[in-house]
């Protein structure tokens, strides 16, 4: 036989074998197992940045009633994860308003929401932003309108709690 041959086959066979024991020759790789169990649970807050200042109505045109005032000097944050058009936000105040007196408010939607508009505002909650999807978002306008009838009278300084909730829609 050829010698070229040979040593070709001899070291062809030699590679094979060498192949071969190197994994014999090679630890087994030591591996490690974790399970890690995970969850996002629902989350659905909203938050205001203060009070607003102190609302006076002074003026009138005459003929016409007190002339109204507004404060849009505070914002609300909203966070929700639970969905689309899954939350609402609503708005009470404590008591409700002498007669002739009206306290309203305005929110500014979140992305993906919807503005009730100006919301007169009374004891039993009402909805002031409707179909709120996933988001979290700062700095949302707050508008506050005071306004009265000339039958109100003379009304003495008071204050009023306003409640935001963050409900299902």
């Amino acid at each position: 036989m050829n010698t070229n041959i040979i040593t070709r086959i001899s070291t062809l066979a030699a590679a094979i074998g060498l192949a071969f024991s190197a994994n014999g020759w090679a630890a087994d790789p030591d591996t490690a197992t974790q399970t890690v169990t995970y969850e996002v649970q629902e989350i659905a807050l909203v938050d205001v940045s203060g009070s607003p200042g102190a609302m006076t109505i002074t003026a009138a045109t005459p003929g016409e009633a007190p002339t109204p005032v507004t404060d849009a000097t505070t914002t609300y944050s909203v966070t929700n994860n639970a969905g689309t058009d899954s939350k609402k936000i609503t708005a009470a105040i404590n008591t409700d308003m002498p007669t002739g007196v009206t306290l309203a408010v305005e929110l500014a939607a979140p992305t993906g929401g919807t503005s009730a508009g100006k919301v007169s505002l009374s004891s039993a909650a009402a909805p002031v932003v409707t179909g709120i999807d996933n988001v979290s978002e700062t700095g949302k306008t707050i508008t506050y309108t005071l306004s009265a009838t000339a039958a109100a009278g003379k009304v003495t300084s008071a204050s009023k709690t306003v409640t935001f909730t963050i409900t299902n829609s």
